[in-house]
């Protein structure tokens, strides 16, 4: 299970990994998986999140010797999570491209998003995120699900923190477009009876003509 702990405590044991102490790694995992989890799911998806997360910490825990402790530990480690993201979608470029039953599915689940009730709202934002352009995706993801300050999601991104500003107001403007309620069909009018023609009113059996008339 995921232990939260504080920025501080966070950078200490990546700094002690780096040191050699073999013990600070499972805390550390423990301490910041959940995070690097929620980023990589937002940014590949459910299927591929847990084993690009592992791959995350094989080469946080490698590189932890070349890790200064002049930023923050956590944006490290996401930092990380996004190189590995980008490498998954460069390999995944390089093989054929197939459909699987699990694209389908995502397809049909992205198209009935306008119309997804309470309990499935966080598939449907799930969803909706991974349409978004890369760079509004991930300061989206930094800033709103994972936490991050706009300063820290800029360093991370290397950009100015304005541009973060910017790419997250996009980012909620497209976001509120896409889970917009889809506008109910207006009823149609009610259809005026037709009018019916003199000769076809029965008389049942009488005959109506001028002669009958007193």
């Amino acid at each position: 299970m995921s232990e939260s702990l504080g920025e501080s405590a966070v950078t200490a044991l990546v700094l002690a990994v780096g040191r050699g102490d073999r013990s600070a790694g499972d805390p550390l995992v423990r301490s910041t998986q959940r995070d690097i989890w929620r980023f990589l799911v937002y940014l590949v998806g459910h299927a591929d999140a847990e084993d690009l997360t592992q791959e995350t910490f094989v080469r946080a825990l490698s590189s932890a010797h070349q890790f200064t402790g002049r930023h923050h530990a956590r944006a490290w480690l996401l930092a990380i999570a996004r190189h590995v993201a980008a490498d998954h979608f460069r390999a995944a470029a390089c093989r054929p491209r197939t459909v699987s039953v699990p694209d389908w599915q995502a397809s049909a689940e992205r198209s009935r998003a306008h119309h997804l009730p309470g309990p499935d709202d966080t598939v449907a934002l799930n969803l909706a995120v991974r349409t978004l352009p890369a760079a509004r995706r991930a300061a989206f993801v930094l800033t709103q699900v994972v936490g991050l300050g706009y300063a820290e999601a800029a360093e991370l991104c290397g950009c100015p923190v304005g541009t973060i500003r910017s790419r997250v107001a996009r980012a909620r403007r497209d976001l509120a477009s896409v889970l917009a309620p889809a506008p109910r069909p207006r009823p149609a009018p009610p259809r005026r009876p037709a009018l019916v023609a003199a000769s076809n009113v029965p008389t049942r059996g009488f005959d109506v003509t001028a002669a009958n008339v007193p």
